[in-house]
Formats: C-alpha cells, sequence, structure tokens
C-alpha cells in the first residue's frame, strides 16, 4: 500500500510540474496558417481541461469562422489547474468527484454553434445543453475511452504532457493523425521521434522559440513569475510547435552567402563532416557533409537540404557528441545540400 501511495504521489508531482498553459495568442498566431485544413474537420484537444484550456477557447470562438464540423476537448483528472481559471465548471450540474474533480469531455457539434461568435456564447451555451459528459477512466489520453475519441477525430491540437511527448507523438503516427502540437525543442534529440524528422513525416510548424505559459501555483521550476492579474507564468525559451501538414515555411529556401574555406569550417575528430555554428554561417559552395545546430530544422527546407542524421541519435551515426581538436562540442544535425555527395 505504501509502494503504490509514493507511486501516485510521484505521479501528481510529476504532473504538476508538466503542467503548461499555451497563451491564447500563441495559439492564434499558430492556427491562422492551416485554416484551410479545418473546414469540416473535426478537433480534437484531448490533453486539455475544456474550461481553462485556450485551445478550447480558440476553436470554440472561431468555430462558425473556421467550418468546423466538431470539437471534442477532454482533461485529465489530476490537473492541479483543474476549476481555477473560469467558473464554467459551476454552469453544468454534472456529479462530481469528492474532491471537486472529475474527468470529462465537452463536445461541440455544428447544430450547437448556430450564432455563437464568443466566448460568452459558448458559456451561455454549456449553460443550456448538455454537451458535458462525464468520462468513466482518468481522462488520460491513452485511456481506452480518449483512444476511442482520437479515431473519430481528424485533427489533433494541443499541448501535451512534455514528459509523455513520446508516448504521444507515437500514438498519433499510430493511428495516421493529422496533428499540430507543441512540444520542448528538445525532443529533436529523442531518437524515434527524430527518425520521423529525417523521413520527412513530422516537421516544425511556423512560431517556434521562447514562450511564456501558465502554471500551476505550487510550480517549483526556475524563469516563473507572477503576472498582472496576480496568476503564476513560467517562461521557456525552447518550444515548438510540430506538425505533419504541408506548410508553405518549409518550402520556402533558406538564403546563403558565405564560401567555405578550411580556416572557419573545421573538420570533426569522429565525422566526415565540417562543424558550423550558425545555420546563417551554412556555406553555398560545400557539397559535403555539415554539422550544423538543432535550430536548423526552423529553417530546413527538404527540397534544398538532406538530413544525413544526427549526431549520438541517428543509429548510423554512433560516434556520440562531434569532437574538433579533442574538444567536445554540442549536439549536431549533419546535412548536406540536396544532390551533394555524402
Amino acid at each position: 500500500m505504501t509502494t503504490t501511495k509514493n507511486s501516485n504521489l510521484h505521479k501528481a508531482n510529476i504532473a504538476k510540474q508538466d503542467e503548461f498553459y499555451t497563451q491564447l495568442d500563441d495559439i492564434e498566431k499558430e492556427m491562422v496558417n492551416y485554416k484551410k485544413h479545418f473546414e469540416n474537420k473535426v478537433i480534437l484537444c484531448n490533453c486539455d481541461d475544456p474550461y481553462e484550456s485556450n485551445f478550447f477557447k480558440y476553436f470554440a470562438m472561431n468555430f462558425n469562422h473556421l467550418k468546423l464540423k466538431k470539437l471534442i476537448t477532454t482533461c485529465y483528472v489530476n490537473s492541479s489547474i483543474q476549476g481555477e481559471l473560469l467558473p464554467l465548471s459551476k454552469v453544468k450540474e454534472i456529479k462530481y468527484s469528492t474532491n471537486g474533480k472529475h474527468p470529462y469531455k465537452v463536445e461541440l457539434a455544428q447544430k450547437d454553434m448556430n450564432g455563437v461568435i464568443g466566448l460568452p456564447d459558448v458559456e451561455n451555451l454549456l449553460k443550456d445543453k448538455n454537451n458535458v459528459t462525464l468520462l468513466n477512466g482518468d481522462g488520460d489520453f491513452r485511456s481506452d475511452e480518449c483512444v476511442e475519441l482520437l479515431k473519430q477525430s481528424d485533427i489533433v491540437v494541443t499541448n501535451p504532457p512534455f514528459s509523455l511527448f513520446r508516448e504521444y507523438i507515437s500514438q498519433l503516427i499510430k493511428y495516421d493523425k493529422k496533428f499540430i502540437i507543441l512540444g520542448n525543442t528538445n525532443a529533436i534529440t529523442y531518437k524515434d521521434f527524430f527518425k520521423l524528422i529525417k523521413e520527412n513525416k513530422v516537421w516544425l510548424g511556423y512560431n517556434n522559440g521562447a514562450k511564456t505559459y501558465l502554471v500551476p501555483n505550487d510550480y517549483t521550476q526556475n524563469n516563473t513569475f507572477i503576472g498582472e492579474d496576480g496568476k503564476k507564468y513560467a517562461k521557456m525559451g525552447n518550444t515548438s510547435w510540430y506538425t505533419n501538414f504541408d506548410t508553405n515555411k518549409r518550402h520556402e529556401p533558406l538564403t546563403l552567402y558565405r564560401k567555405y574555406n578550411t580556416k572557419e569550417y573545421p573538420q570533426y575528430d569522429n565525422y566526415e563532416a565540417i562543424n558550423i555554428d550558425k545555420v546563417s554561417d551554412i556555406p553555398v559552395d560545400y557539397e559535403g557533409a555539415m554539422g550544423v545546430p538543432i535550430t536548423f530544422l526552423d529553417k530546413y527546407n527538404p527540397e534544398q537540404f538532406e538530413i544525413i542524421g544526427q549526431t549520438g541519435v541517428d543509429i548510423n551515426l554512433d560516434k556520440g557528441r562531434p569532437y574538433i581538436n579533442g574538444n567536445r562540442m554540442y549536439a549536431r544535425l549533419i546535412i548536406i545540400h540536396k544532390g551533394s555527395t555524402k
């Protein structure tokens, strides 16, 4: 019994440190690039408390504008922020658990959304109609009932728990779902996930880099501050949007102007490639393999470059971190110009 309690406590602590609530502005900036894909589609937000999530707010407020077919949103029972932000949890008389929390889903369909133009209309809709349903399990995206909802959906859009990113993306690939999700940029270094990137099955979205997230009050990591609204926020400088929708961005050529020379582009000790510290310094005239920072993926055009692998990650590059004159370097992607010899 003690072991079980300790295990549950450990999981709860991980969950509390893994709740990053995306700002509405960040969602709007990214989603505007995918508008044409949303028409007559079922959108699933399966890591979002419907009453707190800005993903839910965005799609609910823009349901008619985007011409959606249905919006499904589910929450996880152990969310420490559930019921704190909006009073919507009180608008529907459903039997919650003794601690005031219970996993549930909200489904909004075309027939419900006539005349809905903003969040106040959505609140009224939830007061008057039976769009809220309690879940039988804990609301985990891996549970049987949540997997069934995934099967019914066309597009998944959310910010999944960073600690479960590998499992989350694996599930999306397994069920062949289109998606636009947020993740830690360092996910690029996960072996299985990098394989998807290398094979051009997943790529970065538009607005990657530093973002500010709402976090629970008991979040204890660094880079937190209290906003003017009295809520706790955390700054993260390494988050990225990942998608398998084709984007205009990934077909934009990277403008190159540097010329190769042996002094500025040294060879690695343990890889047959030259080192490049900045993406903007990629030489236009070098035909061999080049080691570039993982931030290169934000500028990656598969028609201009080919990704050979990643140092220490790809199975064909098993020599660990690269070295120059005995000095250990940061991890690198190994690329070549399209059409070049390796």
